[in-house]
């Protein structure tokens, strides 16, 4: 239970990231306070000058327009696919796995094409 917390606590923060400028500042506040220093509804109730429950409410809104955002763009999926595949590249291209290095570079290059078609 407290992995799975601490595991939505880092997934709401790294789609921050990508979609922060997306929230409201409240939202953000609230968002950093929970996720990055771990502060408890009460606390951040006291902090924000808000209920727990506005607090509560704040955070569920957030979160699912955070959610919403990485369902409809997947930016935050895209750039961890990109980063993957490079850094699979580079242990290829260590290995002098050339052929397999050209496959990953391949995909990669088709990723950003798809990408671009879609703008």
């Amino acid at each position: 239970m407290a992995s799975e917390v601490l595991e939505r606590k880092v997934e709401l923060a790294w789609l921050v990231a990508f979609y922060g400028g997306m929230l409201t500042e409240k939202q953000r506040q609230v968002l950093a306070m929970h996720c990055e220093e771990d502060m408890s509804l009460g606390e951040i109730a006291a902090e924000a000058g808000i209920s727990r429950q506005g607090v509560h409410d704040l955070l569920t809104r957030a979160a699912h327009r955070l959610l919403d955002m990485e369902e409809k763009l997947g930016m935050a999926d895209k750039f961890t696919r990109r980063s993957q595949g490079m850094e699979q590249c580079l242990a290829a291209l260590r290995a002098k796995r050339y052929a397999e290095c050209e496959t990953m570079l391949d995909a990669l290059i088709r990723l950003d094409q798809e990408e671009s078609n879609g703008l």
